[in-house]
């Protein structure tokens, strides 16, 4: 599964050549300046920050202010010196790296948050091709991203707790949306039918007259 990485740069030659070999190296690269990376960031969820905007510290300060988790690395500018490595971790910054920079190291570096940062294996459920990382609500399929809304996700996470086992359609009303007694509704169905669209293929089964089950193969 390849790495969301958000790359906040101002110099256009450098954030072309990090987007390419990034990309080349497995990664998912999402290259914008820096004003526009608070929005992008709650649209796509990255699994890191690269930050390498003159006002690359006031980003870091306001993602760790909105209580992000998302590991960040600065780059500092060609005339950074320690007092700025200091601020940029006082702001909340992982990593920091001097420019000129090696790219090998920069890759390294990246690896290495990003190791620092993965869930434990608990909060990650996993159901053929289907990974759910429960500490950022990441879903993949396959190395396809998937976006889900609230309810789509609780119900895909809990047809993933035991697939292939059908759940009936009470279990589902009862334990994601929280119905106490039998309900006539078409709200499980319609967002079951959502969840299929989204992760497409035919993963989520209806099983007639009974409830619904997640297919792995």
């Amino acid at each position: 599964m390849s790495s969301a990485v958000l790359l906040a740069e101002h110099e256009e030659a450098t954030r072309s050549f990090l987007e390419r070999h990034l990309a080349q190296d497995g990664f998912e690269v999402f290259g914008v300046q820096d004003g526009e990376a608070l929005d992008l960031i709650e649209r796509i969820c990255p699994d890191l920050v690269l930050i390498g905007d003159p006002e690359g510290l006031e980003l870091c300060r306001r993602l760790r202010e909105r209580d992000h988790e998302i590991p960040v690395i600065v780059l500092g500018a060609q005339e950074s010196d320690p007092v700025d490595r200091v601020r940029a971790f006082d702001r909340g910054c992982d990593d920091y790296l001097d420019r000129p920079f090696h790219y090998d190291e920069l890759v390294a570096r990246i690896r290495a948050v990003l190791r620092r940062a993965a869930p434990p294996e608990s909060e990650r459920m996993v159901a053929g091709e289907i990974e759910i990382d429960r500490a950022t609500r990441r879903v993949t399929v396959g190395a396809r991203r998937v976006l889900l809304p609230t309810k789509e996700y609780e119900l895909l996470l809990k047809l993933a707790s035991d697939p292939p086992r059908v759940f009936t359609k009470d279990e589902l009303l009862r334990d994601v949306w929280g119905f106490r007694a039998q309900a006539r509704t078409r709200t499980l169905d319609s967002h079951a039918s959502r969840l299929r669209r989204r992760l497409g293929g035919d993963y989520v089964r209806n099983v007639w007259g009974v409830g619904y089950c997640l297919l792995t193969e």
